[in-house]
């Protein structure tokens, strides 16, 4: 008996440092994020015990498989728009092992650094230019490397990252971890 309840408190003890370690999105977050409706809020929160460590894999139904890698920081150049002490670079990996042709342009990558969003980093310097072949189609079986950068702040953070594949796809994937 006494195992057992032990075993059910250090589950939920994990639980709630998981919900603690990367937050839980506020309502009005999720909303600004993807300036989508209310109903969108509620699907934003209900995520949050879904979240993905950095480095692992995602399939989408449509069969867009994306991938994002840990977090390296950096020192913006005195180039970078918007102007940051600190930002945090990512490479995002996305296969089409779909059927049908997939539109780059359709993908939407937002963050939030304990809650707030944060804006995405443009130093053509450093080569973070954002996603450059916006207008290119991926075909099935091909895949394409993007590398994105956010303003964050100069201190450890939790960083949340929302990766939609296209506008018109319900299902969202939120990468959480360490910046």
């Amino acid at each position: 008996m006494a195992l057992a309840r032990t075993c059910k408190i250090m589950f939920t003890t994990g639980l709630l440092s998981l919900a603690v370690a990367c937050g839980v999105p506020a309502a009005q977050e999720g909303t600004a994020a993807l300036g989508a409706g209310g109903g969108q809020a509620g699907a934003s929160a209900a995520q949050a015990g879904n979240d993905l460590k950095f480095g692992a894999d995602h399939r989408f139904a449509s069969g867009v498989t994306i991938s994002v890698g840990s977090p390296e920081s950096f020192q913006p150049s005195a180039s970078a728009y918007p102007r940051s002490s600190r930002g945090a670079a990512f490479d995002v990996q996305l296969t089409n092992d779909g059927a049908t042709t997939y539109k780059l342009s359709g993908l939407t990558v937002t963050a939030t650094s304990a809650g707030k969003p944060v804006k995405q980093v443009v130093d053509t310097t450093q080569g973070f230019t954002g996603i450059t072949d916006a207008g290119k189609d991926i075909p099935p079986g091909r895949s394409v490397h993007v590398t994105l950068a956010f303003a964050v702040p100069q201190e450890p953070t939790q960083l949340r990252l929302q990766i939609r594949p296209s506008a018109t796809e319900a299902a969202a994937v939120t990468y959480c971890g360490p910046a």
